[in-house]
C-alpha cells in the first residue's frame, strides 16, 4: 500500500462521512423513516443497495476461493438474476399493497400471530449466527491480506480490522437507519464494480488470456466421476451440483428474507420497487465475473507458474485468491480503489444486516408487545437493538475465528436447512388461497423441526466416533444437503397442503390482496398500471444472458 492509496481511502471515507452527515440532517421523525427510508427510495438506490448488501466477504473470500477450488460450480449461487425478477414481477405487488414493515408482519397478515413469532426467532437467530460470522470474519481476514499487517500495537491485525469494520458499520447505520444503507450504496456500488472489473482485466492480462484459464481448469479434475473446473453442470453424486438447492435458497434469500426484500419495501411505490429489483438482478450476473473467475484466474497463474514483478504467482490458500490477485497485481491508486470497494461491500452487507435486525426486533417483538409506543420511542429502541446486534457480533468474532476453515460450507448448510419451510409458507401462501393459518404454522414449523434435526446429525456424525448404518444416518446425513434441501421443501408443501385440509381457512377479508385468487380487480389494475414494455424487455435481456451463460458453460 502506497502513500497514492491511502489518500484514494481517505476520499472514500469523507465521501460516505459526507452521505451520513446530509442523512442525519434530513430529521426522521418515524419508525418508517428509519427502517424504510420513508419509503420514498427510487429504482436506482433500491437496485444499487439489493446489490451491495448481498456482496460480502462470501463473496471475497467464499467464491473467489471456490472458483480457486472447485471452478465453475458455485456460479449456481450467482447467476441468480432471474429469481429477483421473480420478487420484482411476483411478490412486489403482494408486498407492497399490504403495506408491511416486515416479512413477518406480512406472514401475520396472510396467516397468524403465531407464524409471524416463528419467522422472527428463525431470522434473527440466524442472522446474528450465519450472516454476522461470515462478514466480520471474513472481513479481518481479508485486510490483514491485502494491508500485510500481521500486528499492530502488539495485537492480530485481524481483530482490529474485523471489530472496527463492525464499529464504523454500526455507527453509521445507527445515525441514519435505513437512508444510510441506501444511500451509501449508491456510493459503493460502482467503486466495487469498477474496482473488481480492474481486478478481472489485470489478472486475465497476467495469465494470458481467457483461453489459458480454460486450459489449466479444463485438465483439473474436482471429482472421481470425470468433471473438471470447467463443469457448470456436473454428476448428481458430487457436493457441489447444487441447481435444485441453489433455486431453493435462492428463492428463500431474494424472495422473502427481510434482509433482501427490505430494500423494495422502501421504494415509494410498485414501479419503482419493480423497476429496482431489475436493476438489481442486472447488478446480480456480475459476480460470477467479478469474483468466481478470478479465482479461477489466480488458479490458472499458479499452476503455470506466472512470474508478477518477479515473483512466482502463489496463494496461502484458495481463499486468499481474491486479495492476493489484489496484492499482487494492482498499481498505486488502483490498490486503494479496490480496498474500497472491499470496504464497501463488507460495510453495506454489515449495514443491511443490522438495520434489518433491528426492524425485526423493534416491529416483530416490541412494537407487538408494546402496541401503543411512541414513534419516538421505536426509533430509540430501534437504535438500541442495532447496538445490541453489533454487540453479538462482536462477541461471536472468537467464535467465527475458531472455525474459519469452514465458515462457508457452515453458511450454506444453516442456510439449506432454513430456506424450504420459509419457501414453502410464502410459496403456497401467496400461490392458493386454501393454504389455513393453521397449515402455514405448522409448515414453518415442520422445516424448523427437520432443520435443526440435520444440523444436529452433522454434528453428532462428525464427531469422531465410529457409527453404523442405519435409515436415519443415511437420510438426515448421507443424503447430499441439496437433493435434502430439495426434498424438504416438497415435505413442507405436503404439510401445508395436508393440514389446510382439516384446518379452518382464513377469513376472505383478512386475505383480500394478499394472493392471486383474492387480488380484486381494482388491484390488478394498479398493478398492470405500474410497467410497461421497456420492464419487459429489460427482463427478457437478463433472461436470455442467464441461459447464454448456462449454455456456454453446459459442457
Amino acid at each position: 500500500m502506497g502513500t497514492l492509496d491511502y489518500i484514494v481511502i481517505a476520499l472514500f471515507a469523507i465521501a460516505m462521512i459526507g452521505i451520513v452527515v446530509w442523512v442525519f440532517k434530513q430529521k426522521q421523525k418515524s419508525s418508517g423513516d428509519f427502517f424504510l427510508a420513508g419509503r420514498d427510495a427510487t429504482w436506482l438506490a433500491i437496485g444499487a443497495s439489493i446489490f451491495a448488501s448481498n456482496i460480502g466477504s462470501e463473496h471475497l473470500i467464499g467464491l473467489a476461493g471456490a472458483g480457486a477450488s472447485s471452478g465453475m460450480a458455485m456460479a449456481h449461487w450467482e447467476i441468480q438474476g432471474w429469481m429477483i425478477l421473480i420478487l420484482g414481477w411476483v411478490f412486489v405487488p403482494f408486498y407492497s399493497r399490504s403495506m408491511v414493515l416486515t416479512m413477518p408482519e406480512f406472514l401475520e397478515r396472510r396467516y397468524n400471530k403465531e407464524s409471524r413469532t416463528i419467522l422472527s426467532v428463525i431470522s434473527l437467530v440466524s442472522y446474528v449466527l450465519t450472516k454476522v460470522a461470515v462478514t466480520v470474519y471474513a472481513g479481518g481476514l481479508v485486510f490483514k491480506e491485502v494491508f500485510g499487517i500481521q500486528e499492530l500495537w502488539g495485537i492480530d491485525f485481524f481483530w482490529i480490522a474485523a471489530i472496527g469494520l463492525v464499529l464504523l458499520t454500526a455507527l453509521y447505520t445507527v445515525i441514519g437507519g435505513m437512508k444510510s444503507v441506501l444511500y451509501t450504496s449508491v456510493l459503493q456500488t460502482p467503486i466495487l464494480l469498477i474496482g473488481s472489473l480492474v481486478i478481472l482485466v489485470l489478472s486475465l492480462k497476467a495469465v494470458g488470456g481467457w483461453d489459458q484459464v480454460l486450459e489449466a481448469c479444463r485438465v483439473t479434475p474436482v471429482n472421481e466421476y470425470g468433471d473438471s473446473m470447467i463443469n457448470l453442470i456436473r454428476s448428481n453424486r458430487d457436493t457441489n451440483w447444487v441447481f435444485i438447492g441453489a433455486s431453493i435458497i435462492g428463492f428463500w434469500y431474494w424472495c422473502t428474507d427481510q434482509f433482501i426484500v427490505q430494500r423494495v419495501l422502501s421504494g415509494k411505490d410498485e414501479t419503482q420497487a419493480r423497476r429496482g429489483a431489475i436493476f438489481g438482478a442486472y447488478l446480480k450476473l456480475t459476480p460470477v465475473f467479478l469474483f468466481l473467475i478470478p479465482g479461477m484466474v489466480a488458479f490458472a497463474m499458479q499452476k503455470h507458474g506466472i512470474t508478477v514483478n518477479g515473483e512466482t504467482f502463489t496463494m496461502s490458500s484458495a481463499d486468499a485468491a481474491f486479495p492476493t490477485l489484489v496484492a499482487k497485481l494492482l498499481p498505486a491508486g488502483f490498490k486503494g480503489l479496490v480496498v474500497c470497494g472491499i470496504l464497501a461491500a463488507l460495510m453495506s452487507s454489515l449495514a443491511s444486516l443490522f438495520n434489518s435486525s433491528a426492524m425485526l426486533f423493534t416491529i416483530d417483538f416490541y412494537k407487538k408487545y408494546r402496541p401503543k409506543a411512541s414513534e419516538k420511542t421505536l426509533l430509540y429502541v430501534g437504535r438500541v437493538a442495532t447496538v445490541v446486534v453489533v454487540v453479538l457480533g462482536i462477541l461471536w468474532i472468537p467464535v467465527m475465528k475458531s472455525v474459519g476453515s469452514v465458515l462457508y460450507n457452515y453458511l450454506q448448510d444453516v442456510q439449506s436447512v432454513l430456506a424450504p419451510g420459509i419457501a414453502a409458507a410464502f410459496l403456497l401462501g401467496i400461490c392458493s388461497k386454501k393454504a389455513t393459518p393453521k397449515g402455514g404454522m405448522w409448515g414453518l414449523i415442520a422445516g424448523f423441526i427437520i432443520g435443526i434435526t440435520r444440523l444436529g446429525a452433522k454434528v453428532y456424525y462428525t464427531s469422531g466416533a465410529t457409527f453404523s448404518d442405519s435409515w436415519f444416518k443415511y437420510l438426515f446425513y448421507d443424503t447430499n444437503w441439496l437433493f435434502f434441501c430439495g426434498g424438504m421443501l416438497l415435505f413442507c408443501m405436503l404439510v401445508i397442503v395436508v393440514v389446510s385440509r382439516f384446518t379452518t381457512p382464513a377469513p376472505a377479508e383478512q386475505i383480500v390482496g394478499l394472493t392471486f385468487g383474492s387480488t380484486t380487480d381494482e388491484q390488478k389494475a394498479v398493478t398492470r398500471a405500474s410497467w410497461n414494455k421497456w420492464d419487459v424487455i429489460h427482463s427478457a435481456i437478463i433472461i436470455l444472458i442467464t441461459v447464454v451463460f448456462y449454455w456456454y458453460f453446459w459442457e
